[in-house]
């Protein structure tokens, strides 16, 4: 049984530039986001696995020796053509079945030729739910049969849905090929609002992947007496992305995978046409830089041998995170600038390659800035925001709200763009070390009075952390003292 508690969090994340046309084979940058997702394991002594939500309203709970029993299924049909012979034998009641490894679900947890757990067992899917690896996509019959086992309508896309799949998903298969599945009681509350395009299923998948691990004995705990926090090597955290890809995969179906390496290594990220690579540190330029290749689903991949991204070493920056709650469909919004291309390819073209040098250009500065903090990047940093704004309103993804979230902030000096589909959704500020906190209050006043939603926060934060108790806020303290 898993014997401490552990909190551990991981980032959301925003995009700088690129939104868009990143679509389209140009550079986008994505950062991580100082509003993070906190997950609380403690050890549970009722031989039970829980899992409790509050943002989302879910509290489940299961018994190991059933989250066992389904496990050992995926592994394939034999053992209960044996656990049948023995019942007919006399050798033990139905009620009492032996599964493989000595497990016996009695019949005070449940029956074993009525429950849902016996139903999912004697599905035919079970015989292509061979394994669980990394390195391959769960598939739909995985998927089906944890959805009949944990009640879930086929076809559910809400959030409480999809975030319980993927926690029994990723518990099964990190214990399946780890070891037993751990009796813990594991909560998770969020700074991050969902929906809105910040990187909340990825983080909350970052953090199951590596408390999971953590508990399994796959990965060791680094967090030493003493210590406020700690982080994994960077061997762990390509594992700990690994799993939360497969985590991301369950709710999205087919993600990039930025937000999930966002997640896990925190700092800034360049992707490009499928290729997830860190920004250069300072007076390395000869250093090798890791690829991502998508189709290693999940591995990190350097000519053939597995690599990691080291995590990049770029400057903290203060930003006002702006959610104007206007919703939006990023699909609608794909297929729109899709359309304007196709129409005016001329046209459209080019502002796609000004984009794409934004993008350029803001990594040249960021990649500088650690070793010469100068304040004269700043304005470079605030007019690269006004061009890319005025860009994506050209592209047809802007929207009324997000005009106002620019003006207001533009009223107090401040330089704002959207970031992610745009079409209302969420808008960033940069602001400079030397902006008045007065007028930065003022700022926030104005656009919570616009009916937005206002966060002061950072980016280019650290990735997936162990924290001790000293180190979190009271209001962090407090949402996982909630039981």
């Amino acid at each position: 049984m898993w014997e401490r508690s552990l909190v551990l969090s991981a980032p959301g994340k925003v995009i700088l530039h690129g939104e868009h046309a990143v679509v389209h084979g140009k550079v986008a940058l994505a950062v991580a986001l100082d509003l993070r997702t906190f997950l609380r394991l403690r050890p549970c002594t009722e031989g039970r696995v829980c899992i409790r939500l509050p943002g989302v309203g879910v509290v489940r709970s299961w018994d190991t020796s059933c989250l066992q029993a389904l496990r050992r299924g995926f592994a394939g049909k034999h053992w209960e053509e044996e656990a049948t012979a023995r019942a007919s034998c006399g050798a033990v009641s139905p009620a009492r079945c032996l599964l493989p490894g000595g497990v016996v679900l009695a019949n005070t947890a449940f029956k074993f030729n009525n429950s849902l757990v016996s139903k999912c067992l004697n599905s035919p899917l079970l015989a292509s739910l061979a394994d669980f690896d990394e390195s391959k996509s769960p598939s739909v019959e995985q998927l089906d049969t944890l959805k009949e086992f944990a009640g879930i309508a086929a076809g559910a896309s809400a959030p409480e849905s999809l975030a319980t799949l993927a926690f029994l998903y990723m518990c099964l298969a990190i214990s399946a090929k780890y070891g037993d599945v751990p009796s813990v009681d594991i909560l998770v509350w969020s700074e991050l609002p969902t929906g809105a395009g910040l990187g909340s299923s990825a983080a909350y998948a970052v953090c199951l992947a590596a408390a999971l691990l953590t508990a399994c004995g796959a990965i060791l705990c680094p967090l030493k007496e003493g210590e406020s926090t700690a982080r994994w090597t960077e061997e762990e955290l390509t594992l700990i992305n690994s799993w939360a890809f497969q985590g991301e995969q369950v709710i999205h179906g087919n993600p990039s995978g930025v937000d999930n390496a966002v997640g896990t290594w925190g700092g800034a990220l360049r992707y490009q046409s499928g290729k997830i690579t860190p920004l250069k540190r300072p007076f390395e330029a000869e250093e090798i830089v890791a690829v991502w290749a998508l189709g290693a689903a999940g591995g990190l991949k350097e000519r053939g041998k597995e690599m990691s991204l080291v995590a990049s070493r770029v400057p903290t920056l203060r930003i006002l995170l702006t959610n104007t709650k206007v919703p939006r469909s990023t699909k609608v919004l794909v297929a729109g600038v899709k359309e304007k291309i196709l129409k005016f390819p001329a046209i459209m073209n080019p502002v796609l390659d000004s984009i794409d040098a934004i993008s350029q250009e803001c990594q040249s500065v960021l990649e500088a800035m650690p070793a010469n903090p100068s304040p004269e990047y700043y304005p470079v940093l605030e007019e690269l925001f006004d061009i890319n704004q005025h860009h994506l309103n050209v592209i047809g993804v802007g929207h009324p709200s997000l005009d106002r979230l620019c003006r207001v902030t533009a009223s107090h000096g401040l330089h704002s763009k959207l970031t992610g589909a745009g079409g209302g959704g969420c808008g960033i500020t940069l602001l400079r070390p030397d902006t008045s906190p007065l007028a930065v209050e003022a700022a926030k006043r104005d656009l919570c009075a616009c009916g937005f939603e206002c966060w002061e926060t950072n980016i280019g934060a650290p990735g997936v952390t162990l924290h001790s108790s000293s180190s979190l806020s009271a209001e962090v303290l407090h949402a996982l003292s909630e039981s």
